[in-house]
């Protein structure tokens, strides 16, 4: 509750900028590659188009904290994730600061995992309550004990074989993982025989 009034939930508007942003990255890409001689160069400026990006990043989250209108929601939202995708293009470019690296591998994985990411924000803020529920389901049946006992020797037998901090790293957080759905299991059974 904030002052007395619900907070309204709109992950159709998630949906919508994360929509332009898939939209504005794809059509930048697509005019870099049909036309990559095309640039903006006033007064010996060399100007790129996250700046257009930036521009519409800002006024679409200005509108979308300065209004409570529907119709100006929406359009917060495009102008937002239309920003987002033109920033997210150039990723390469802002990491090195070298125009050769606009095309980069970095901008790739960036724009893959914040898609990733982003659709699993709007779906668990949808279907919070599914979720919740299908959850405490899993770890009251018998499956949970043996996913969890599954992943946790996986990552315990990564953990032994390797060097790499990154593999380190996501093996223990998948042994953590694993271990505390073990013990959610165990907790359910303690209670149920209580």
């Amino acid at each position: 509750m904030v002052s007395g009034q619900e907070t309204k939930e709109r992950p159709n508007l998630s949906v919508l900028a994360l929509t332009f942003f898939i939209l504005s990255f794809t059509m930048a890409r697509i005019f870099t590659t049909i036309s990559p001689d095309t640039v903006l160069v006033p007064g010996g400026l060399h100007i790129h188009h996250f700046w257009l990006g930036l521009i519409m990043l800002a006024v679409g989250g200005w509108l979308g904290i300065s209004y409570n209108d529907v119709k100006i929601d929406r359009f917060a939202a495009i102008l937002f994730g239309a920003g987002g995708g033109l920033i997210g293009d150039e990723i390469g470019l802002l990491l090195t600061l070298e125009s050769e690296n606009y095309w980069a591998g970095i901008t790739y994985t960036f724009v893959i995992i914040f898609v990733a990411f982003a659709s699993i924000l709007i779906l668990i803020s949808r279907y919070y309550r599914l979720m919740h529920t299908e959850f405490v389901e899993f770890v009251n049946s018998n499956a949970s004990l043996y996913v969890g006992i599954f992943f946790a020797a996986i990552s315990v037998a990564f953990i032994i074989e390797t060097d790499d901090i990154v593999v380190l790293t996501a093996s223990t957080v998948i042994a953590v993982v694993s271990c505390i759905v073990i013990a959610a299991y165990v907790i359910q059974r303690l209670r149920g025989k209580g």
